[in-house]
């Protein structure tokens, strides 16, 4: 059977993309969603996203980690999921559609997607991290030689260590340039590796800069691996974060049939 696919990144964190919508996809078949994001054997991704019908809104998104299991939200992947559903004449320049975290906003413009992210209200402060989910669950410490730093081999320690254990946390590294700017590096759980670029991440590491005080603005810049990401939020009388926004690219990379 040959399947067609369309490959997209954003800031490097790269997805096999899939119009579902007649339902033809076998999204039980793990080994089968492993082997089309392998970068060897099939074609090379960070994860697999399917457009699919919703009653309600514009589409929704179902998403799987490289690994062939099916994820929480991918920040970026989901400003991915956009720009596809704009080439595919699904919607044009504004959309709602649902996730596995419920419904995102989301504006492009040209290839600039702009992707409204849940709300934060718990982040739990600990002396030498920051935990929160933002779709899904970061940890965010700071890492001084963030450039030369092992990613893969600290990051998975952390990952698959306490009190994360066998669920596991996204694991965020970071560096502060100046009040409104950071360097980020991410070990992803389901890539278990380093990724060029985490959607989610640097949205828990915006709102984690803020709640310790490491930035007094709302709109905060963040350098990734593979470009630059920019994420914007309002904090309530309550201490949540609400308006939280992620923008960047989304780029279009090929067609083809497996």
């Amino acid at each position: 059977m040959q399947q067609e696919f369309y490959k997209y990144q954003g800031t490097g964190n790269d997805f096999v993309m899939i119009d579902n919508r007649l339902q033809t996809f076998d999204k039980n078949n793990t080994k089968h969603i492993a082997f089309l994001c392998d970068r060897r054997f099939g074609i090379g991704a960070d994860g697999l996203i399917l457009l699919e019908n919703h009653d309600t809104y514009d589409f929704k998104m179902v998403y799987f980690n490289s690994d062939g299991n099916e994820s929480t939200m991918c920040g970026n992947g989901g400003r991915c999921l956009v720009a596809f559903a704009r080439d595919l004449g699904i919607i044009t320049k504004n959309t709602v559609f649902e996730a596995i975290d419920g419904l995102h906003h989301a504006a492009i413009t040209n290839d600039i997607v702009k992707l409204q992210m849940l709300d934060v209200d718990t982040i739990e402060k600990h002396e030498n991290h920051v935990f929160l989910n933002t779709g899904s669950p970061h940890h965010v410490e700071f890492k001084d030689n963030i450039e030369d730093f092992d990613i893969k081999t600290e990051g998975a320690k952390i990952r698959y260590g306490a009190p994360y254990n066998e669920a596991g946390s996204n694991v965020n590294f970071v560096k502060k340039l100046t009040n409104d700017t950071f360097t980020v590096r991410t070990y992803e759980r389901g890539v278990e590796d380093e990724t060029l670029s985490c959607g989610t991440g640097v949205t828990a590491v915006a709102i984690a800069m803020h709640a310790i005080n490491q930035t007094t603005s709302n709109n905060v810049n963040l350098n990734v691996q593979g470009g630059k990401l920019n994420v914007s939020f309002t904090k309530d009388t309550n201490g949540a974060y609400k308006n939280v926004w992620l923008v960047g690219p989304a780029n279009f990379v090929f067609k083809g049939t497996i």
